[in-house]
């Protein structure tokens, strides 16, 4: 075990090399949809007792436009190699598992809650998204409402492990508090005690700035100034300017496709990362949003995302599924998500939602280990207790749906305005502290 330098927290580091994947943002457009496989139905929670039909239906609220739309690829690509292995080892129940694609937008439009009105018509059994912590914070009460299980694969925002949610949501990326800390350490151990943070305004940006700024000043370094900005802002010179007049010795970027103008603003004003060191979070963490800037803007720039080194036979199935990807954000968090809910609603011998949340904290710890749908199903069907540990990590979900102990994966950028697949290195802690 290493401690995380200044703070002391108790963080595994783990080998250098791999995959590292997510996120936490939003999308964007007009919903869409798509079917699957061979049909299933609905569920059961407390207000509205909605009955399994035998069928598990599986429901996608991911980003096909707005501000996260890059990682809906890498997310639809999880969940799409899942249900194709799943389907393989011969379904769920003993049927093929349905599954129903749409867009969740972003904040800036109501396609979120449409998309979820044609899922519930669908009757989706489960809902796996959104992207953005604010997007599934507008829909939860839907969702879950009506029954359904509402399983993210990238809501890193604190608010969740406290949200009413009729005990029906769950997540594999884990909440902030344990990437703010891992943020906050590196920024401090890079030798920066002057820091400036510039955060978009909802609950991802605010809840995560809060985080890191408590580390960075827990470990003895100093927040010279905090800019909290409306994402949707034409213009972030002011912002920039009252940092430009704080000097500090390392920026960090906390926000969305929005950090592009942000990053373009900072340079103007004669910030550069060769000068200011830049840190950026996952949600902003992108191969594409920064492709066209000129080239070594981002050289050095180093960044966080959650989930562990994922192998690289993993990411080739992915490419067979989608062969334009080109991120692979949140895909190994989407690909456990959907296959949680199909172990959960195996163990249950039950499609219905309530059912299926009621098995999904028990199919994650505690039983044999197991790693894909196949291996895991076959010990379910004889009669064995299952510990799925997935793609992402071990996941074994706590009371409130978080996973316990999760990994954050430190990356940097390189002269092509691009991160490798692999992290500079992987931290491990309990969600806890």
């Amino acid at each position: 075990m290493i401690r995380i330098a200044p703070v002391g927290r108790a963080l595994a580091v783990a080998a250098a090399t791999s995959l590292a994947l997510t996120a936490c943002g939003g999308g964007g457009d007009t919903a869409t949809q798509t079917s699957e496989s061979a049909a299933p139905a609905s569920s059961s929670s407390a207000p509205a007792a909605a009955k399994g039909d035998g069928t598990l239906t599986l429901g996608t609220l991911l980003p096909q436009t707005g501000s996260l739309a890059f990682l809906g690829p890498p997310e639809f690509a999880g969940v799409d190699l899942a249900l194709k292995e799943i389907n393989e080892a011969g379904g769920v129940l003993g049927k093929p598992v349905e599954k129903f694609d749409t867009d969740s937008g972003d904040t800036t439009t109501n396609i979120a809650s449409q998309s979820v009105d044609k899922l519930l018509a669908q009757k989706a059994d489960a809902i796996i998204g959104a992207a953005s912590s604010s997007v599934s914070e507008s829909v939860i009460d839907k969702i879950t409402g009506a029954g359904v299980v509402h399983f993210s694969p990238a809501n890193t925002s604190d608010k969740f492990t406290t949200i009413k949610d009729n005990g029906l949501y769950f997540r594999t990326a884990p909440p902030d508090k344990l990437q703010g800390r891992v943020l906050g350490d590196l920024v401090v151990s890079d030798g920066n005690d002057t820091i400036a943070i510039m955060a978009m305004q909802d609950s991802y940006g605010t809840g995560l700035a809060d985080q890191v700024e408590k580390t960075v000043t827990d470990a003895g370094a100093q927040v010279v100034e905090r800019v909290d900005y409306d994402p949707k802002a034409p213009d972030f010179s002011a912002d920039i300017a009252k940092v430009k007049a704080k000097n500090p010795k390392a920026v960090v970027l906390i926000g969305f496709e929005e950090t592009a103008k942000v990053i373009g603003e900072l340079v103007k004003q004669g910030m550069p990362a060769s000068k200011h060191k830049w840190y950026m979070v996952d949600g902003n963490m992108s191969n594409t949003n920064y492709a066209k800037m000129p080239k070594g803007t981002l050289t050095g720039v180093k960044g966080t995302y959650p989930g562990a080194s994922a192998p690289d036979t993993f990411r080739k199935n992915l490419v067979e599924v989608d062969p334009k990807l080109e991120d692979f954000t949140y895909a190994p968090e989407s690909y456990d998500a959907a296959n949680l809910i199909a172990l959960a609603a195996e163990a249950a011998k039950s499609d219905a939602g309530a059912d299926i949340a009621a098995k999904l904290a028990e199919v994650s710890k505690g039983g044999e280990k197991c790693k894909n749908f196949k291996e895991c199903v076959d010990l379910l069907k004889a009669g064995k207790d299952i510990d799925y540990d997935g793609v992402s990590g071990p996941v074994e979900f706590n009371d409130a749906g978080d996973p316990a102990v999760a990994t954050i994966g430190i990356y940097q950028y390189g002269d092509n305005n691009k991160y490798p697949v692999k992290a500079l290195e992987y931290r491990t802690g309990n969600i806890e502290g």
